[in-house]
């Protein structure tokens, strides 16, 4: 039984008919931003993230691959923001593929979705719990294991992602103006002092670009993206989603590009281009190279609210991917290949409620999960998965760029032009495409795993894929006509 027939059946025999529909022009330009930005823990990225790929990188020229994965981003929005102006769905990427490549790849990449959204979710209770539970210990003394402090913040995330989406994106406001205007401080402050060994452009030079592994400096960067492409997930909850989505999505792309590689070359220059790796090295923990920074440079107090805000940069990080993650549950469910009582909304939120119980579900298994086998929640839990995340959230970019081009070869009228719909799309689908090969390739060195627990990883991805176009195929057999409308615009 599909949707709309639940719906009549529901109607005949007097029973409260559910709600399928979210809370219509309750987001706009701003709210949406601070929701991606959120996504992308800026402040977890560059105090965790960017040390890191430093240290097994390019070193010093680090800031250059901001910079130059930021122009592969751009183009990619282009027809990104293109075809969303077209199709309005909470589906995403699921929906833009499945109305450029057809329902059967469609289906294949709402599974990967759900997977790529999920696992990053999950890495991100890993990260969130080992470092609130090494705050606590270093602050107050007091030992409370990682688990304990996932679980806290999950409960309380489960309460945001069932009520209004927009109670969540004022309490992420809060959070994303006070990282960024607390590491802005930071880098004047370092440029203030001249940095270790004076102001230079050094990070910019080809030697310096060249230098170390710079493809492996490619892959930190790229992943330090992820969460900006959620844009279109709000799409039916925007005020004017024609404009708003696009408009929110180069913002996003800008601001955290923008963020990323000023922040990084002020790291740099504060620990001095030649020195930068080596102070890295010589660290237990490299994610503590900007509070080194930090205290040399502005204090320990300064460290002090930066150590809050790492936390609460994780935190904002796994509300925004709990409310996109419940969105594509939402999406599936509505559009027959889940459960259609995903689809399901609540009267008075308007959220999916019962796709947001689901992921607080899944979220809890999987942390026990973890939990009860001691793994470690960085080098496991996180490692592991966030870089499966990202495996498969480059792999949609990819098939999304791809849709782009067949979309418009069969649907422009001319008043977007070949630049847009054709020129970008190709450059980025192909750039994607390398850097997931580069991606794959490298996946033992970014999880840290030996290369058999690597491959079983990657595995996961055409598993998944499969599993999607089986779900289509069921669909397209038992109801052709709402398989015919996978992805359709909602708007």
């Amino acid at each position: 039984m599909n949707m709309l027939e639940e719906t009549r059946l529901m109607e005949v025999e007097g029973l409260p008919v559910q709600s399928t529909e979210l809370r219509r022009g309750t987001l706009g330009v701003g709210l949406i931003v601070l929701l991606v930005i959120s996504a992308a823990s800026p402040l977890s990225v560059v105090a965790g993230g960017f040390p890191i790929g430093i240290m097994l990188g390019n070193g010093a020229g680090t800031p250059a691959l901001v910079i130059l994965a930021l122009l592969l981003l751009l183009a990619f929005a282009a027809g990104y923001t293109a075809m969303a102006g077209q199709v309005t769905n909470a589906g995403g990427f699921y929906a833009l593929i499945a109305r450029g490549l057809g329902g059967h790849v469609g289906g294949a990449a709402a599974v990967i979705a759900i997977v790529g959204y999920n696992t990053l979710q999950f890495a991100l209770y890993g990260m969130f719990g080992a470092v609130t539970s090494d705050s606590l210990l270093a602050v107050f003394g007091v030992h409370v294991p990682w688990w304990a402090c996932a679980f806290a913040a999950m409960g309380t995330i489960a309460v945001f992602g069932y009520r209004r989406i927009d109670l969540s994106a004022k309490v992420l406001a809060l959070f994303v103006i006070a990282e960024y205007a607390t590491v802005f401080f930071l880098d004047v402050s370092i440029l203030r002092a001249g940095g270790d060994s004076g102001i230079t452009l050094a990070s910019f030079t080809p030697s310096v670009v060249k230098s170390g592994n710079p493809s492996i400096g490619l892959l930190f960067c790229f992943a330090a993206f992820i969460g900006f492409e959620a844009t279109t997930i709000y799409g039916e909850e925007a005020k004017n989603p024609r404009k708003n989505i696009p408009l929110a999505t180069y913002i996003s792309v800008l601001l955290i590009g923008c963020f990323y590689a000023v922040s990084l070359w002020c790291m740099v220059v504060g620990a001095g281009p030649d020195k930068v790796v080596a102070i890295i090295q010589a660290l237990a923990d490299p994610t503590m190279f900007l509070y080194t920074l930090s205290d040399r440079y502005a204090g320990p107090v300064l460290t002090t609210i930066l150590r809050g805000l790492f936390i609460m940069s994780v935190y904002a990080g796994l509300l925004a991917f709990h409310n996109a993650t419940a969105r594509y549950f939402y999406a599936m469910g509505r559009e027959g290949l889940f459960p259609c009582v995903l689809g399901h909304t609540h009267r008075e939120h308007q959220s999916p409620h019962k796709a947001s119980v689901l992921q607080s579900v899944l979220c809890a298994c999987v942390v026990l999960l973890f939990a009860v086998n001691g793994a470690d929640p960085v080098l496991t839990l996180f490692a592991w998965l966030s870089n499966l995340a990202t495996l498969c959230i480059m792999l949609l970019m990819s098939l999304t760029s791809a849709a782009v081009v067949i979309f418009f070869l069969r649907n422009n009228d001319g008043r977007l032009g070949k630049m847009r719909t054709l020129i970008l799309p190709v450059v980025s689908g192909i750039g994607l495409m390398a850097i997931l090969l580069l991606a794959v390739t490298n996946f033992h060195v970014l999880t840290g795993a030996s290369r058999f627990t690597s491959y079983a990883l990657i595995c996961v991805i055409p598993l998944a894929f499969v599993g999607g176009l089986v779900a289509a195929r069921l669909l397209c057999n038992a109801d052709a006509v709402r398989f015919a409308g996978l992805g359709q615009d909602r708007n």
